[in-house]
């Protein structure tokens, strides 16, 4: 109903007063260029997404505060989550109504989400020639969440061109699908990659996708523990993104990665330059080897270093130098200010 855009553009030309007016929809709103032109310059968009752990729990979370602020206040609490727990938030995600379903019920609510986005949201944003070939794309990429995004392998996989493989997965991040996270630090030196990751908007929705369910993950098999790495990395950095764009002071953020192996899967820069950064271990225990890409990143930043947080399944949270830490993932959601 694009008219009623024209009456709100009239309306808030005569009195800009803020809050006046919420236009919510399914839709990334600088995806629609009508209403985008229309609203230009007098409309905000907030994203948003999935619930986090700590409005599931009505908790009060303050994890993304700290690590801007102080990451040594994460250092020495205890966790008595167990691996089966993180396994269980993992799968349900963050969708209110999948979180009031379990089993086959939920699962039946995640394919009807993907059928009615697909067949509503995209079709309106585009004229789709291949319709068919959406769901099969998201497979591809949710196959691919947590890691850096190749396009080419997914357009191979489904025979399509690179372009049209390209133009059909923005489409898929402007329905809130996926995303894709920057690469941070391309200025650090010419070794470092500047593909961005993917992530699946909703570690449950890409569970769900992947047929990847509580029992499977809990088993102990070398796929298991593959998938579910990737799976933990989407839930751990869907998490923080959340809480950071609760914050006052907009970060840059990103992941970083060097073409000789090094990366860190998230990176978080304040407005002056400090830079924290986050690796996430589906593992109880923090090996040095796990610190690789923290430390290589630190000795790229020098001074600019905050700190660097090692997210894990374990109990304790310790410092292995004074500003790199071992943190159990959920201090992300038991954490307060």
């Amino acid at each position: 109903m694009p008219d009623v855009l024209d009456a709100i553009k009239a309306e808030l030309n005569r009195d800009l007063r803020p809050g006046r007016y919420i236009i919510t929809g399914s839709t990334n709103y600088a995806s629609l260029p009508d209403a985008a032109r229309r609203l230009t310059g007098r409309a905000l968009r907030i994203e948003v997404l999935p619930l986090s752990q700590g409005e599931i729990d009505e908790t009060r979370e303050g994890f993304a505060s700290i690590l801007v602020r102080d990451p040594a206040a994460f250092v020495g609490t205890t966790s008595a989550t167990s691996r089966n727990e993180y396994i269980d938030r993992v799968v349900a995600g963050g969708f209110p109504i999948a979180l009031r379903r379990t089993g086959a019920s939920r699962s039946r609510w995640f394919d009807e989400y993907v059928s009615l986005v697909i067949e509503r949201d995209v079709i309106e944003l585009s004229k789709v020639r291949q319709r068919q070939i959406l769901p099969r794309l998201l497979a591809q990429l949710a196959s691919q969440t947590g890691q850096v995004l190749n396009i080419a392998r997914a357009a191979g996989s489904l025979n399509i061109d690179r372009s049209t493989a390209e133009n059909y997965t923005r489409l898929l991040e402007a329905v809130f699908l996926v995303r894709r996270l920057p690469a941070w630090g391309t200025t650090l030196g010419s070794r470092v990659g500047a593909a961005p990751k993917v992530h699946v908007i909703d570690s449950g929705f890409a569970a769900r996708i992947l047929r990847l369910t509580e029992t499977k993950l809990r088993a102990a098999s070398p796929t298991a523990v593959t998938e579910f790495g990737h799976l933990l990395e989407t839930f751990v950095v869907g998490e923080i993104l959340k809480q950071l764009d609760w914050l006052d002071d907009p970060l840059a953020v990103g992941h970083w990665r060097t073409r000789d192996g090094d990366e860190v899967d998230l990176v978080a820069e304040r407005g002056d330059g400090k830079v924290a950064a986050i690796e996430v271990k589906a593992g109880s225990r923090v090996q040095r080897k796990d610190l690789g890409g923290l430390m290589k990143l630190r000795s790229r930043l020098g001074r600019e270093f905050l700190a660097g947080v090692v997210l894990h399944t374990g109990e304790r949270s310790y410092s292995y130098e004074h500003d790199v830490h071992a943190v159990p993932i959920d201090r992300l959601w038991r954490t307060r200010d």
